[in-house]
């Protein structure tokens, strides 16, 4: 008798314990600060190719300044040019569209869009290499965009 009162303590212990409310440092951890960066159009422009840009500051810091160099790739998988595209400020937790026109490019020819680095990344405790850490790339068009 006296193990069997000893099991029913032990059962409903552990019964109790199984309905508390989890304990704060259970909790799950927060989602890792981003950078969501999406290419979710080219277009042909007057001027070549318009890429248009949709952008989400989940980093928990507002940006002042953010710039990334790309490299463009043709079809062939050939680098067809470097540059530099400037989103200037980002505020944290806004999402944001940008455009860029490229001169004397062919969207049609664009095979793939290369984050290559962040050239500037700046904003008040924001280190420079946050933007790169933090980035996460997708697209909305046929063409391959990554880091």
């Amino acid at each position: 008798m006296m193990n069997l009162t000893i099991s029913l303590r032990l059962l409903t212990s552990a019964l109790a314990m199984s309905l508390a409310p989890a304990p704060a440092w259970a909790a799950q951890p927060a989602p890792a600060p981003t950078l969501n960066l999406e290419l979710n159009a080219a277009q042909p422009s007057d001027k070549g190719c318009r890429l248009t840009f949709v952008v989400n500051n989940a980093l928990g810091a507002d940006l002042s300044k953010a710039a990334f160099e790309i490299a463009l790739f043709n079809q062939a998988g050939v680098v067809d040019r470097l540059t530099v595209l400037d989103f200037k400020d980002l505020q944290a937790g806004k999402t944001k569209v940008t455009r860029f026109d490229l001169s004397g490019a062919d969207c049609g020819k664009i095979g793939r869009v290369l984050i290559n680095s962040a050239t500037e990344c700046a904003g008040t405790g924001v280190e420079p290499a946050t933007c790169m850490r933090g980035l996460k790339t997708s697209t909305k068009t046929g063409i391959a965009f990554g880091v």
